[in-house]
């Protein structure tokens, strides 16, 4: 059965539990003062190196840094120039009914996708060609592929 209590009760209940809250806290503070660990003896300063020390830092080694000198993320690529971007390869595979095939780069030796949709030449297998070089999800892309000369 439920116990039922009358206001008095409640009201020294309440009380009751706001005086041990009291104590706790006198006693918290009470051991803290004996261990002798206040607020300024829990502060941790970073030094010029980015170590953690008890002593602040040496306003003399401070170092004004610009806002333009911070680089977040990648670093910007120079431009590339358009030559740079043509390629040279052999046409190691060209299937002209299924319309695809793979050319083998001359300088790097990789095997490169080529569609006729990125042809500007008719193409053959051991053709010489030049070609550039798109990223598609798949893979690189061999486009704008004309005959060398």
């Amino acid at each position: 059965m439920a116990e039922t209590w009358n206001k008095k009760e409640l009201e020294k209940k309440k009380q009751k539990k706001k005086q041990d809250k009291e104590q706790r806290k006198e006693e918290r503070k009470a051991s803290a003062a004996k261990d002798g660990k206040s607020f300024d003896d829990m502060i941790a300063y970073v030094d010029e190196n980015g170590n953690l020390s008890s002593t602040p830092p040496d306003p003399s080694k401070k170092r004004i840094i610009r806002e333009q000198d911070i680089t977040i993320g990648v670093p910007r690529q120079e431009a590339v120039k358009p030559e740079d971007l043509i390629r040279k390869g052999i046409v190691s595979f060209f299937n002209d009914s299924k319309g695809y095939g793979f050319i083998k780069d001359s300088e790097t030796g990789d095997s490169i996708f080529v569609h006729m949709n990125g042809l500007i030449d008719k193409i053959k297998d051991n053709n010489k060609v030049t070609f550039e070089v798109e990223s598609s999800p798949k893979g690189p892309n061999a486009v704008r592929v004309k005959l060398a000369l």
